[in-house]
């Protein structure tokens, strides 16, 4: 029961950050919202048992990538934004996401020594060994030129926007 609930929770805060990725004008704003998709993800994958993808998830998309994605936005966005109070659809769906998870994490730790069940997460998930032998040993080749070519996109990027003086 508590699965679902926390599935439904992470999934609905999922959709909506993708719809205010979708629905935002500066593309800041729309980085911080893929910011929150990539979070519930993880969250996701903790639900699923898979730890390791959770913990690459944030670091490596969450983290490394989105700042990335940040520098390069702030880096070829010239001219001024207006600034704006905030964006309505993350207080009509951000406030009662938050709000709605936080008395979740509070009804769960208020009532852990009262309850007599376990939970097994991830029964079907492969383990994380497994992943990290395919991921840093068979897949190595791929990653790294993955990371090589987001590299040279960024520099082309740079090098496109560059001012002439």
């Amino acid at each position: 029961m508590i699965h679902q609930v926390l599935f439904i929770i992470f999934g609905g805060i999922c959709v909506a950050g993708a719809l205010n990725l979708l629905l935002q004008k500066h593309p800041i704003s729309s980085a911080l919202s893929l910011i929150v998709v990539m979070g519930s993800l993880a969250a996701l994958y903790l639900l699923l048992g898979a730890q390791f993808v959770a913990a690459i998830q944030v670091i490596v998309y969450a983290g490394a990538i989105m700042v990335l994605f940040v520098f390069v936005i702030m880096l070829l966005n010239a001219g001024k934004e207006e600034h704006t109070k905030g964006s309505r659809i993350a207080m009509w769906f951000g406030v009662p996401s938050v709000a709605a998870l936080l008395g979740m994490v509070l009804f769960i730790l208020l009532q852990r020594g009262k309850v007599d069940y376990q939970i097994e997460l991830g029964a079907f998930a492969r383990p994380t060994r497994e992943v990290a032998i395919l991921l840093f040993r068979d897949y190595l080749l791929p990653f790294e030129v993955t990371s090589v070519l987001i590299l040279v996109a960024i520099m082309g990027a740079v090098v496109l926007a560059r001012k002439e003086q």
